[in-house]
């Protein structure tokens, strides 16, 4: 508690500053970070040389350094949330328009969707985006955090702009609950689950489970299934594209909606890496003996 109150001021103070002053404040936290206190440095390179086997030494560093650079960012502009208005939310995150048009589709046939992506661009700013500009009432499923003062100053952020929020454990009997309602409920697929049961794939050349929630909800309520992408523009600016892979999930196979949405993330961290959580600990469980079997054939996104 007494942690949370030393921080929250200053917490507030860089949510306030105008954003050149804001982005000067995330470059010097990047040099105290990766020079100073080197913060996961060595989980972010192995994740890194792991990933791809094919890159040189120095090809490595130079996507370690850059992903550092945005990761100050991210962090910093999570805060923003805090006191940013709406009118700058829009501005400076906004959805193409295929994006808008493939959503206000969706609504018109009052269908609710599910969102999948991954911990990829400022995925925090595009919540907001969606609520202030989509039909649909947004919920994002989450894991609440341990700390509540911590939890309760992220929920604050997140659903300033009206999106709402489901616990991870809670979100079938919610969706179930708000059936009624035009809905979209976004799940963030990149998390790390139990090894036994996730669903074991090949991501980024290596063995990765994958939380098979997703799909068994999608085929049980048979919502849409859209993949979202925030590709960062410039800095403090990005873009929402989405795609439609599945607009039937109930008639699709094991596997099929999982395979997909991890195949659409792969291609896009391989287009622009830094643009990830390289410092999350993806991989730190061990495919189980039991799951090792013929793999299932490999999904192209549509």
């Amino acid at each position: 508690m007494l942690t949370y109150y030393i921080v929250l001021p200053f917490i507030y103070l860089i949510s306030l500053l105008p954003f050149p002053l804001f982005y000067g404040v995330c470059d010097v936290m990047f040099l105290l970070l990766y020079y100073v206190i080197g913060y996961r440095k060595k989980v972010v390179l192995q994740n890194l040389q792991n990933a791809f086997p094919d890159k040189s030494a120095k090809e490595i560093e130079q996507i370690r350094r850059r992903f550092y650079r945005y990761f100050c960012d991210l962090l910093l502009e999570t805060f923003k949330t805090l006191t940013i208005s709406r009118a700058a939310a829009i501005r400076r995150c906004k959805l193409t328009p295929e994006a808008q048009a493939l959503f206000d589709r969706y609504a018109a046939e009052n269908r609710s969707i599910m969102i999948v992506m991954g911990h990829y661009g400022n995925w925090e700013w595009a919540g907001n985006t969606f609520s202030l500009q989509g039909k649909h009432h947004l919920y994002v499923v989450y894991h609440p955090l341990s700390n509540k003062y911590f939890n309760g100053l992220m929920y604050r952020m997140r659903t300033r702009f009206g999106t709402g929020l489901i616990s991870m454990k809670d979100t079938f009997r919610d969706m179930v609950a708000h059936k009624s309602e035009l809905d979209a409920t976004a799940f963030i697929a990149d998390q790390t689950p139990a090894p036994n049961s996730a669903y074991w794939t090949t991501f980024l050349n290596q063995d990765t489970p994958v939380f098979q929630g997703t799909e068994k909800i999608a085929r049980k309520m048979n919502y849409p299934v859209v993949y979202v992408q925030v590709q960062r523009v410039k800095r403090g600016y990005y873009e929402i594209s989405a795609r439609t892979l599945f607009d039937e999930p109930a008639s699709t196979k094991d596997g099929e909606i999982t395979t997909a949405h991890t195949q659409a993330l792969e291609h896009d961290i391989c287009a622009h890496p830094e643009f990830w959580l390289w410092s999350h600990r993806r991989w730190k469980h061990k495919r189980p003996e039991a799951t090792k079997q013929p793999a299932v054939p490999q999904v192209a996104a549509v």
